[in-house]
């Protein structure tokens, strides 16, 4: 029997009683499993499928083709982001975002540890950690933009220019990008709340340019509410 630890993505009632679960696992990537009973009355486990939960999965050996069945599963740690409403929009946001982009991604123990490390800052109540996690997600796909004396960043490109190329990547914008991309400990910055929404935006714009088939996550709209 195999065991699995993965942060739960999102998941999909399948028929009465089961469920389609979609997760990043550590040792091999997007995954979806397919998880029998969870909807029976007497099944209180349905509690710990929340998002971005990290949880130990042990799997049934695969027969033929398919998806692979849980047999049993357990959180692996338990936290209290899930009461606190800007940390629950930030992880449905940032949960939506994989669950969207990950769907190719095999094994990627960057970003396992990236997420990991997400979770830690929410759970400090860092409520701008969603930004810094996004441009962590760019390093590790290697299309950060290059850093050079330039004030306006190109998004397009991945350059720092002399003159303004983009409408949302003005100087403030651009800088904030700069500060994030230099610092040894980019959680610790503070982003101003009058900048947020435009550096949101920027980072979506940015995906589009340099990530390939990039969507924009469908709780965009939530987020942006929460912190205006």
């Amino acid at each position: 029997m195999n065991s699995q630890n993965g942060f739960l993505l999102s998941y999909i009632k399948y028929g009465e009683n089961d469920a389609v679960l979609h997760c990043f696992t550590e040792e091999d990537g997007f995954q979806s499993y397919f998880l029998k009973g969870i909807y029976a009355k007497r099944n209180k486990k349905k509690a710990l499928l929340l998002p971005l939960s990290k949880l130990n999965f042990s799997l049934n050996p695969l027969k033929g083709s398919g998806i692979q069945t849980i047999s049993k599963f357990e959180m692996v740690k338990s936290n209290d982001i899930y009461s606190d409403i800007k940390c629950n929009s930030v992880v449905f946001f940032i949960s939506d975002f994989l669950n969207q982009n990950l769907r190719h991604e095999n094994k990627n123990q960057h970003i396992f540890f990236c997420l990991e490390e997400f979770i830690d800052e929410l759970e400090n109540q860092n409520y701008q950690s969603h930004f810094i996690f996004l441009i962590k997600i760019l390093k590790i796909n290697g299309v950060v933009p290059l850093l050079n004396d330039g004030k306006y960043l190109d998004p397009e490109t991945g350059v720092f220019t002399q003159s303004m190329t983009h409408q949302l990547f003005g100087e403030e914008i651009s800088a904030l990008w700069k500060s994030i991309l230099y610092s040894e400990n980019p959680y610790q910055i503070k982003i101003r709340s009058a900048f947020r929404k435009d550096f949101l935006d920027s980072l979506l714009v940015y995906y589009h340019y340099h990530i390939t088939d990039f969507k924009t996550p469908t709780s965009l709209e939530v987020i942006q509410q929460i912190f205006e």
